[in-house]
């Protein structure tokens, strides 16, 4: 993914040479690139562990891990406490 978006800006610098607007959008490019590019295909370079099914990755603490199951299993009692009937009802189809 670098070397495509270093490619781009280069292209973008030469063009530039007749129209200096590209030359904005060369360091827009770039800009864009470090600003955002660079943290997300490193994260993914990593290769972690994967994420689960609720879409966020595996927390990198066993204290992170314990505060975000205590977090969910806070908001499922709320659930439970505030709406006992579609609480009741998921139990029942969770059984059959």
């Amino acid at each position: 993914m670098g070397t495509i978006v270093m490619s781009g800006a280069v292209v973008l610098v030469v063009l530039g040479f007749g129209n200096h607007t590209w030359w904005l959008a060369a360091a827009a490019l770039l800009f864009l690139y470090v600003r955002y590019g660079v943290s997300a295909s490193s994260a993914s370079s990593t290769g972690g562990a994967a994420p689960s099914a609720g879409g966020a990755g595996a927390p990198a603490t066993y204290r992170a891990y314990r505060e975000r199951r205590d977090r969910q299993a806070k908001w499922e009692r709320r659930y439970r406490r505030e709406r006992p009937f579609e609480a009741r009802r998921q139990e029942r189809a969770k059984k059959n």
